[in-house]
């Protein structure tokens, strides 16, 4: 599962796209503009954007070199009309991860999103792995030392985030920010019942809690 903001001026793909990303497990946030694709930039962080090239307040192409020069990191892929060698070097020139034509088949799409997803260190195929800790993002079964575990879909949510940030140590509020969709309203309380659920499951004799509790930062996943 992954946080996703889809950026297209055209209410109708969107409304596609964003049911094929939901069939997925993934949150979406859909905006329609270059102002309002810039303020949830600003605002929140994202694993994948999608962003279209024209809008009618600017081009996206601009928006993703912008994004880029201030640091942003987020894979990005990039949707248009336009089918050039030029412009796909422009686009790809500016920032983008990955270029789509329109028009384009959902298929393509989603794999073009699953390899954007992917990171290396982690990742093989559909799966996230770290130590014996297993999750397969396509099945969404988790297992641990060979073991199936069965979890709830948004403890499911908050471990995937984590496996896919280790290393890390986030806030309530980040793994509020980064899980769950922003028009929730999410009380810090469910991320602590959500945390103490998966060490409840998770957790084994004799060996540190898969999240550690960092003082002053929040949660980090454990390794071991």
């Amino acid at each position: 599962m992954a946080k996703i903001l889809l950026a297209d001026d055209d209410e109708s793909l969107s409304k596609t796209i964003m049911d094929r990303l939901k069939e997925a497990d993934h949150h979406v946030d859909v905006t329609y503009s270059i102002d309002e694709t810039q303020a949830m930039l600003n605002t929140y962080e994202y694993d994948l954007i999608i962003l279209d090239w024209e809008f009618p307040d600017g081009a996206g192409v601009d928006l993703v070199a912008s994004f880029r020069k201030q640091g942003g990191l987020t894979p990005i892929l990039l949707l248009t009309g336009k089918s050039s060698p030029q412009d796909k070097e422009k686009g790809l020139d500016a920032g983008a991860d990955d270029y789509l034509t329109k028009p384009f088949h959902p298929t393509e799409l989603a794999a073009r999103l699953r390899a954007l997803l992917r990171r290396p260190r982690v990742i093989a195929g559909d799966e996230l792995k770290i130590g014996t800790l297993l999750l397969n993002t396509a099945s969404r079964k988790i297992s641990l030392d060979g073991k199936e575990v069965k979890l709830q879909p948004m403890e499911v949510a908050v471990l995937e985030f984590f496996m896919r940030n280790p290393g890390k140590p986030y806030s309530p509020e980040k793994i509020i920010e980064r899980v769950w969709e922003t028009t929730t309203d999410v009380s810090l309380q469910a991320v602590y019942s959500c945390i103490k659920r998966l060490r409840k499951k998770l957790d084994r004799p004799d060996h540190e809690s898969i999240f550690r509790t960092v003082p002053g930062a929040g949660y980090e996943l454990s390794a071991n």
